[in-house]
This record gives C-alpha cells, sequence and structure tokens, in this order.
C-alpha cells in the first residue's frame, strides 16, 4: 500500500466547513429546548428538596428564579442584579430596594431566595455578592448599635479576600446612598426582629439544618440557593444537562413562560423536539387569550395608582368615575392631538418598547398638563360647593401601559414630582410645578414607588425620559 500524501492527511476546507457545521448541531441539539426543561425540572428538585428540609420559603430571583420554583411554593419575587455584584462594579441599588422582603423574612425567620448561572460559573454574582452587600447595607440601616452585623459576608470559596476587603470598603458609600433617598426606618425595622445574614447552598456544596439553626440564635437567615449544578465543560459531554437552563429565554424559549411551563410540565416534557416550538405557539396563544381578565391597580403613591391596559374600561366606568383621572399609554403611535378623549380620560399613543420610551421625554408636558387641570378642576369645584379641602381631596390618577409595570411607573414617577408636594398627596400649585426638580428628590420619590410596588420595572430608557422631562423642563 503507497504511504499516505500530504493531502490525504490535511482535511481540505469543504471538509472543514463539513466539521463546523456538525460539532454546531451538536451543541445546537444539545441546547434544545426539550434538554432545557428537562434541566430545569431536575434543577427544580433540588430547589424544592432545600426548601423541604430548611423549612423556609421560596423566593424567586426574576427574572430566572421562578423557572426553579413551583408557583405554589413561591413565596415572593426578588430583584437582585448580578451586575450590582460584578467585579468592581458592586452597587447597592436604589432602585430595586426589595423592602417587601423583610416582612417575608421576619414571618418565617429567614428565606431562601433562587437562582441559577450560565456554565462553569459556581454561582451568580447576585447571590454571592450582590445580597450579601444587600443584607449589610440594610443591617448598618435597620441596626446600628448592631456592630457584628455590619461585617460583609460573602462565599469565601467564590469571593476572595482582595475583593472582599474592596466590597467592604465601600459599605459606607451605600449606606449615605440609601439613607439619602429617606426611608421609614422605624416601619422596616418592625418586620424583622434581628439582622440579616446572608447563606449559601448549591448542588455541590451542603447546607444542614443545624448550620441555619444556629445562625437563627442571633440572625434571620437569607439563603442563596443556586438551582444548577457547575458544569465545567460542554453540554455534550453532560448527557444533554444545561447549567442555567431557565437564562436566556429570549434565546430558546418561543414565548413559553415559567408559568406556562408550570401549568402545562407534563404535556411539554412529553412532546417531540421538533413538535415543540408549535405547541408553545398554541399554549401561549390560548394564554393570551384568555389573560384579558381585568388587570389589578397597584396603588404607588397617594392619588396614583397604575396597572396594565386591561383595566381601562373597569376604570372609565367606575361609579366613582367622576372621581377618576385616566392616562392609557398605548402601543401604537398616534398624533398628539388625538390624545385627549374627555376630560378625564387620555390616551396617548407612544409606540412599543424602546421607541415609547423615547417619545415619553416629548409627551410629558402634555400628560402633566392633562393631569394638572384635572386636579385644579377638582380643587375649584369643592371649594365653590363648600366641599373637602379645596383640594381635590378624593381625586385619583390612573395609569395604565402594556405591562403596566413600565411606561405607567415612569408617568406616576412625573406626576408624582410635577403635581405632588409630599408623599401625602398635597397638590402643587401651578407655579410651583417646575420647581425643586433634582436627581436627589427625583430618586427619593422613585424609592417609594419602587417600595410600594416591588414588581415594577421601569426601563431605564422610561427613566431618562422622566429625568430629563423634570430637570430640562425649562429649557
Amino acid at each position: 500500500m503507497p504511504a499516505p500524501t500530504l493531502a490525504d492527511i490535511v482535511f481540505s476546507e469543504q471538509a472543514n466547513h463539513n466539521f463546523s457545521k456538525i460539532l454546531g448541531d451538536l451543541k445546537k441539539s444539545n441546547l434544545s429546548i426539550t434538554n432545557r426543561l428537562k434541566s430545569i425540572q431536575h434543577d427544580a428538585a433540588f430547589v424544592h428538596e432545600v426548601a423541604g428540609v430548611l423549612g423556609l420559603p421560596l423566593v424567586a430571583n426574576e427574572r430566572c428564579g421562578s423557572w426553579y420554583i413551583d408557583p405554589q411554593l413561591k413565596r415572593s419575587s426578588a430583584y437582585f442584579k448580578s451586575t450590582d455584584g460584578h467585579t468592581g462594579q458592586w452597587k447597592f441599588s436604589t432602585r430595586r430596594l426589595n423592602f417587601h422582603l423583610l416582612e417575608v423574612i421576619g414571618r418565617n425567620d429567614g428565606c431562601i431566595i433562587v437562582d441559577s448561572t450560565r456554565r462553569g460559573k459556581r454561582m451568580p454574582d447576585a447571590l454571592s455578592k450582590t445580597i450579601p452587600i444587600w443584607c449589610t447595607v440594610l443591617n448598618q440601616a435597620l441596626f446600628p448599635s448592631h456592630p457584628q452585623s455590619h461585617t460583609l459576608h460573602v462565599p469565601p470559596t467564590v469571593v476572595s479576600s482582595s475583593e472582599h476587603s474592596q466590597m467592604s470598603s465601600r459599605l459606607p458609600f451605600f449606606l449615605n446612598s440609601l439613607l439619602a433617598l429617606q426611608p421609614d426606618i422605624p416601619s422596616l425595622r418592625q418586620n424583622i426582629q434581628k439582622p440579616l445574614r446572608p447563606l449559601w447552598v448549591t448542588p455541590d456544596d451542603e447546607l444542614t439544618p443545624e448550620m441555619v439553626d444556629e445562625i437563627k440564635l442571633s440572625f434571620h437567615p437569607v439563603v442563596c440557593c443556586t438551582s444548577s449544578r457547575r458544569v465545567v465543560g460542554t453540554e455534550m459531554s453532560e448527557e444533554g444537562y444545561i447549567q442555567g437552563a431557565g437564562d436566556d429565554t429570549e434565546n430558546w424559549a418561543h414565548g413559553l413562560t415559567a408559568p406556562l411551563f408550570w401549568a402545562n410540565q407534563r404535556q411539554l416534557l412529553e412532546t417531540p423536539e421538533g413538535d415543540l416550538p408549535g405547541l408553545i405557539e398554541m399554549l401561549v396563544g390560548n394564554s393570551e387569550a384568555g389573560g384579558q381578565a381585568v388587570g389589578e391597580l397597584k396603588r404607588v403613591a397617594p392619588r396614583l395608582l397604575v396597572g396594565a391596559l386591561s383595566a381601562e374600561e373597569k376604570a372609565l366606568t367606575s361609579s366613582s368615575q367622576e372621581n377618576i383621572c385616566v392616562v392609557s399609554l398605548v402601543p401604537k403611535t398616534t398624533e398628539k392631538e388625538t390624545w385627549e378623549k374627555s376630560k378625564r380620560h387620555m390616551e396617548v399613543g407612544l409606540g412599543k418598547s424602546k421607541t415609547a420610551s423615547r417619545f415619553l421625554r416629548e409627551a410629558l408636558p402634555s400628560i402633566c398638563d392633562f393631569v394638572s387641570r384635572f386636579l385644579q378642576e377638582c380643587a375649584d369645584a369643592d371649594a365653590e360647593m363648600g366641599t373637602g379641602t379645596g383640594k381635590g381631596a378624593n381625586k385619583e390618577i390612573v395609569l395604565l401601559c402594556e405591562s403596566g409595570r413600565d411606561l405607567s411607573v415612569g408617568v406616576a414617577l412625573a406626576l408624582y414630582c410635577w403635581c405632588f408636594v409630599d408623599s401625602a398627596g398635597t397638590v402643587r400649585s401651578a407655579a410651583d410645578q417646575g420647581q425643586n426638580h433634582n436627581k436627589a428628590s427625583i430618586r427619593v420619590k422613585l424609592g417609594h414607588i419602587m417600595t410600594a410596588f416591588p414588581d415594577a420595572n421601569p426601563s431605564r430608557a422610561t427613566l431618562q425620559s422622566v429625568n430629563s422631562f423634570l430637570m430640562d423642563w425649562r429649557n
């Protein structure tokens, strides 16, 4: 047999291309929807086991955490960002305060916060650094005479001593940023009896009830639970298991949400991969068709309520409609001249997503003027009739948008600053409406709103539009 030539040994360009395609197809098959859902089911079993052993309520760190918790076992949601724990970018969020967790923690002597992370990491930065910062800052604010609780605790297997030292040096700044919001410290303090102490559990690290009970002697344990097992290599070596399978849903879920997964878990897991996109499309469509029930309105400040557009008809036909002004922010663009439907209803067509957030800046003067006229007319009517305080004391503003959590919250913040003097809902005079708006005062009122409505999620673009309007309106 003749010896092989170089051409026989070296793969051709076409052969290399084919190998790349084969490897890509293998990776895609390992990251299939089926494998993701099976991995989520596997990780959820671990989370539920932890909750059963420790006897603490489950809290989902959104958006990812809800995939790993049966909705019947989910006590609440939290909003801790991993980016606030990235090395060199540590932050105590004055926007996502998560004060609502204190009630859950106090009533149950602790909680378990669930999250996951991508391949290769032991735990997400939200659990290893963001939550420990939050616990320490709240301890310093709520328990100033308890110095033992003022030390930052982080998982030593994840956070180096150098990084721990750098994080600790920023704690005084984080505390000042919290206190600048003027939170109701006595009210928050009533929710918990002891300081907070973070603990960590992963599929690779044991946390026993005895360890938690020892912490409970002096602290409320905040157990940070990483749901996914760490994968060091590639998914192809894991027989289909995907670490952090519930993450990046925009890239694989086809609109499937955590509640839909849990409601249709068996059907989804028994359906062949090729049929899953069609099944998911059907489930999402049925959910949307059946999800037109009237949304709940959330009071975010005195006189100000927000909600989804599905609540519009109920708000407009309410028995107390004479006392209600409704501003609907609809996901289509409309001419400004068509916005005012009546003295008590405004329909503002801003478009969708980032476009809507940008257009909000141009719409806010008209919205604030419309609401101000409503409040002033009510105040004048009260004065003429000799009723109330002459300030339209019973009048309320309902703000609606597609999600009920973004644009409506941004407009609520703008109106809270523009139309009202204080947290009691005292109406500003027309001459005073453009006064005293700065980043600090806006941040304080945003803190009030986020405390009242933790599920609110105004985008960065929405908040930038509000800040721009309030601080630059004279220019």
